[in-house]
């Protein structure tokens, strides 16, 4: 994995329903190292995981650079990544050189905490703290990163764009204007 893959995976913890161990591992599927070995017992460590990452992501929505600083560093002092350079997996005994942030013994809550605590970190060193962005429709609550070249995404998905604006055309429609 590297920096980008850490921060999807704290974006997709942030935004996960964490309701029971079958959402958390949906939440992970793209990691199956991980979401296949987790437990109960991982889930209350994720769920406290998950809130700080909101917790910093409403700061950087609501542009509090300080708050932001303080749950980050929260979320790291309490999960600190421990890189080890790993090359396993490689095709042809080529190995597949990349950076585990936690040992190899560790159990899958530690990883994704240590993960998802750098991911966010690092983000925020990318991309500053202006380029987040909670979804606009008001029945969704994702967290996002605006990559677009002019900053003005509002929507976390295209989907959640459309409902919207096809929601207010036919609103529109009704009440006779255009």
């Amino acid at each position: 994995m590297d920096n980008a893959d850490y921060l999807a995976v704290a974006l997709r913890l942030a935004n996960a329903d964490l309701s029971d161990l079958d959402a958390l591992r949906a939440a992970l599927h793209d990691e199956p190292w991980w979401a296949d070995r987790l437990h109960e017992h991982d889930l209350a460590v994720l769920r406290d995981v998950a809130a700080g990452l909101r917790r910093a992501l409403d700061a950087m929505v609501t542009g509090d650079d300080d708050a932001v600083r303080e749950e980050v560093n929260a979320l790291l002092a309490a999960h600190p990544p421990r890189p080890r350079l790993s090359g396993h997996g490689g095709l042809d005994s080529t190995p597949n050189w990349h950076v585990h942030v936690a040992g190899p013994d560790a159990p899958p809550a530690t990883e994704v905490a240590a993960a998802a605590a750098w991911g966010l970190a690092q983000g925020v060193v990318h991309h500053g703290t202006r380029r987040w962005g909670r979804c606009g429709a008001d029945d969704c609550e994702t967290y996002f990163l605006d990559t677009s070249t002019n900053q003005t995404k509002r929507f976390c998905s295209p989907r959640c764009a459309n409902r919207v604006h096809v929601a207010a055309f036919r609103a529109r429609r009704r009440d006779g204007t255009r």
